[in-house]
């Protein structure tokens, strides 16, 4: 069995610890610097050892893998420390803030030899994974458009958390905390941009960082797109539509349990606004928990990583050209 550490408990560690409860491995040491939270977790996930200092942790023989659950700030040097001590590495997004230190982790897990993967856990949602194969199989034929929105309002939150709100700790606002995710799918699932404009603001929240993003892509392969970010909505939406010159895909849980929907002109003389349509229900998977059972079977040689150190890295490249881009107010070259 596996043995793993969790670095960081805050609230998305426990996606990744419940992941853990599904494969064969088990949790047996967490790290966290905020005494009290550790305390908490330690008692609700029933973990033998707890560390204030991740070092600690990693120092320990028996664990072979580690989440990095921490701030976006901390995320370079917990991927380093765990590579030098030879843990496979499951990171949260995004994998850095800068493509220099992107690359030193890149760079520091393959010298370890060990499985590095980011948890850009929408690749291992059901409704991804069926899209991308629609895709790949040409069923909606060439992409022409595509936008991807993840959009929210913090629970109807007065304020945004410093993890979160602080340019020192976060490093970004929505277009990095959630536009990460939608680059990533933009280039999973469209191709590579060669261009982007961007225009970005904070208009709800009194934070250091933008609460409300809008990114306009240029594909390699002509098709255009958008990626769509705020913290200003009101609930949660998480959605993509990509158009092609024979069908097109749309997935959100705006209106409902989130569905993969397939529009087609099959039927003969089909209405403007009724085309043949197929619906996906993939309700089964969650994404984060795929992601870490990706990871552990990466690690078993089962499996290739789902997304890499290069992935995380193009993802990042793509906020840094888009913050650029906002703040020349021009576009610019990817």
């Amino acid at each position: 069995m596996i043995k793993v550490g969790i670095i960081g408990v805050g609230g998305i560690a426990q996606r990744h610890f419940d992941g853990y409860n599904n494969t064969d491995t088990e949790v047996i040491a967490i790290a966290d610097i905020n005494k009290d939270n550790l305390a908490k977790r330690q008692n609700a996930w029933g973990i033998p050892f707890a560390y204030e200092d991740y070092n600690e942790l990693l120092a320990r023989d028996d664990i072979q893998a580690v989440s990095i659950c921490t701030p976006n700030a901390v995320h370079h040097p917990a991927v380093m420390a765990a590579a030098k001590a030879g843990k496979h590495i499951l990171c949260e997004k995004p994998i850095s803030l800068s493509l220099e230190l992107a690359q030193e982790m890149i760079d520091a897990s393959k010298k370890a030899g060990i499985i590095f993967q980011i948890g850009h856990h929408l690749r291992s949602v059901q409704a991804v994974i069926m899209a991308k194969k629609l895709i790949e199989d040409g069923v909606i034929g060439k992409i022409n458009f595509a936008r991807f929105r993840q959009a929210h309002d913090w629970a109807g939150a007065k304020t945004v958390s410093p993890a979160f709100g602080s340019i020192e700790l976060a490093g970004g606002g929505t277009l990095l905390d959630n536009g990460c995710h939608m680059m990533d799918l933009s280039r999973y699932l469209v191709g590579q941009t060669k261009e982007l404009y961007a225009s970005m603001d904070s208009l709800k929240f009194d934070c250091e960082v933008e609460d409300t993003s809008l990114v306009t892509l240029h594909f390699e392969n002509g098709a255009i797109g958008s990626v769509e970010n705020a913290w200003t909505a009101t609930g949660w939406e998480e959605a993509f539509w990509i158009y092609g010159n024979n069908g097109s895909l749309e997935y959100t849980n705006r209106y409902g349990p989130a569905k993969l929907r397939l529009s087609k002109r099959i039927s003969p003389n089909t209405e403007w606004d009724k085309p043949d349509i197929i619906e996906y229900d993939l309700q089964g998977n969650q994404g984060h928990a795929a992601g870490v059972a990706n990871f552990i079977e990466a690690i078993k040689g089962n499996r290739d990583v789902i997304c890499t150190g290069e992935d995380g890295l193009e993802a990042v490249k793509l906020i840094l050209r888009a913050y650029e881009s906002a703040k020349q107010n021009r576009p610019v070259k990817v």
